[in-house]
């Protein structure tokens, strides 16, 4: 194997979901709304930190929704954290602040991976934000930290395992937690998902 080769099959990639809202904790779907954390939200993304100053991350990219950047901070990496919006959450349109048992009163066995969002996005259209993403991650080649949210995290997750964004809803994320996408030899492979600060 190649020195470039090696480099880059040995890329690991960490990603961290933002801490507890008052409308993740009540399941409500947020995107556009930029709410802050609980303290029990900050809380868990500061016991984050003692782990994740243990790495050597030469990209850092964040959504800059305030309970991202707020989390990206608190964890000790908003310095080097550079925002964009390709990672900014799903766009719920018109259900937007509203749970799935809400939204299911008027459409019967709704999710947000197999039937649209009005006004807003679809998977494929979350999928497109994501895989640039991945393209500009894997270009970098090194160790990278993304700071996003559940519905984004879940489909960039199935996109670097060459999924389709529908198959996201196999990937359960919780708030505060880590997870880590990396290689096995030259394939793309998830290693760690949903763990607790160590």
């Amino acid at each position: 194997m190649s020195e470039t080769s090696q480099t880059k099959t040995s890329q690991r990639i960490v990603l961290i979901r933002h801490g507890e809202t008052d409308w993740s904790l009540s399941g409500r779907h947020t995107s556009v709304t930029d709410i802050p954390l609980t303290p029990e939200g900050e809380r868990r993304s500061v016991a984050l930190a003692p782990f994740l100053e243990n790495w050597n991350f030469g990209l850092v990219l964040c959504s800059p929704r305030l309970r991202a950047r707020r989390t990206c901070d608190l964890v000790g990496w908003g310095g080097e954290a550079v925002e964009t919006e390709d990672l900014c959450e799903w766009n719920y349109g018109k259900y937007e602040g509203l749970t799935t048992a809400e939204i299911r009163k008027s459409v019967p066995g709704w999710t947000v991976f197999t039937q649209p969002c009005p006004d807003g996005e679809s998977a494929q259209d979350v999928a497109a934000r994501v895989d640039r993403v991945i393209s500009q991650v894997r270009e970098f080649g090194g160790d990278t930290l993304l700071v996003a949210h559940a519905h984004c995290l879940r489909v960039l997750t199935a996109r670097w395992l060459g999924m389709s964004p529908e198959s996201a809803r196999f990937f359960n994320l919780e708030t505060g937690r880590w997870s880590l996408l990396g290689y096995e030899h030259e394939n793309p492979v998830l290693k760690v998902w949903s763990a607790p600060p160590a």
